[in-house]
């Protein structure tokens, strides 16, 4: 799946299929004789084109200054040749024990954040957040962390960029919420989904359309379901209605920094220790593959 699947789609479904042998040694790989014979004509003679390329540049570099850095990124895929060449493993196992995982266009103006399926993988335009419940969902869909990816984003050349760790790792989740605050929110998230849905079949639109009406004048549903999201937010973070969210949170930051530096315990993401049945908060709703989908099988 790609930024444009999710949120420019109407049906938001992958549009195309990867040959990912990923973490299979060579052997196995060629068992699925058909698949193995396409890698091997169209990117193993580009492995070794490049990897030959990076060690001329390298021999080059050593000649002007024997303690020059270089890279061996194009050496070590060739010893992989087979495989993708950044298989991110790490993620593909955190996705892979949850029913569903949240993802959101990396280059975005307003992060839009959805439910995949663990059997659809996400492309690198994708950020991937390993998290499956409706809570957490919600926190990242609120406007008050659409505020932390305005003041904390990256660009790539004019357009903001959501990264890892100048949004997400910095950004501060409630502290203290109460479980009844919790369940707020997650109600509220699975309702604006719910709604988000609707309006999408009935009048033919995409993610991407439908979050146009937010940045219009006028009334619309999406609008009153996102300010319900917002408020059971601020209710989690003990936050008023006066407050400043970017002011709250950077107080927020301090406070936390302190705990940590005196080795008191603070709420990362996800769901808090309060909540011991974790079922109320976790819905199934996602993006999947239609019925009848199948993996192509070994020749």
């Amino acid at each position: 799946m790609i930024t444009d699947d999710l949120i420019g789609t109407k049906d938001r479904l992958p549009s195309r299929y990867v040959i990912n042998f990923y973490p299979w040694e060579l052997l196995e790989a060629r068992t699925y004789v058909k698949l193995f014979r396409r890698v091997e004509h169209l990117v193993l003679p580009d492995r070794v084109i490049a990897a030959k390329e990076e060690k001329d540049r390298n021999a080059e570099a050593f000649t002007d200054n024997p303690k020059a850095k270089v890279n061996h990124h194009h050496a070590n895929f060739l010893k992989k040749w087979w495989q993708l060449s950044y298989p991110r493993g790490d993620m593909l196992a955190a996705i892979g024990i949850l029913p569903r995982y949240i993802v959101c266009g990396r280059v975005t103006k307003r992060p839009i954040f959805e439910f995949v399926s663990r059997d659809i993988h996400p492309n690198d335009s994708l950020t991937v957040f390993p998290l499956d419940d409706d809570y957490s969902f919600g926190i990242l869909q609120s406007g008050i962390h659409w505020l932390w990816f305005k003041e904390r984003c990256s660009t790539l050349k004019s357009d903001p960029r959501y990264t890892s760790n100048t949004v997400f790792d910095s950004f501060l989740w409630p502290q203290s919420a109460t479980l009844k605050a919790i369940e707020r929110v997650a109600e509220a998230a699975v309702s604006l989904r719910g709604l988000r849905r609707e309006l999408m079949q009935k009048y033919n639109l995409s993610l991407r359309e439908l979050y146009r009406a937010l940045e219009t004048p006028g009334a619309s549903p999406i609008k009153d379901a996102q300010e319900k999201l917002d408020r059971a937010v601020r209710g989690a973070y003990g936050m008023g209605n006066a407050d400043d969210p970017l002011t709250f949170l950077l107080d927020l930051n301090q406070f936390v920094a302190n705990r940590e530096d005196a080795g008191d315990a603070v709420a990362g993401p996800g769901l808090p220790p309060v909540v011991k049945d974790r079922s109320k908060l976790v819905t199934d709703d996602c993006i999947r593959m239609p019925e009848g989908t199948v993996a192509v099988e070994a020749a």
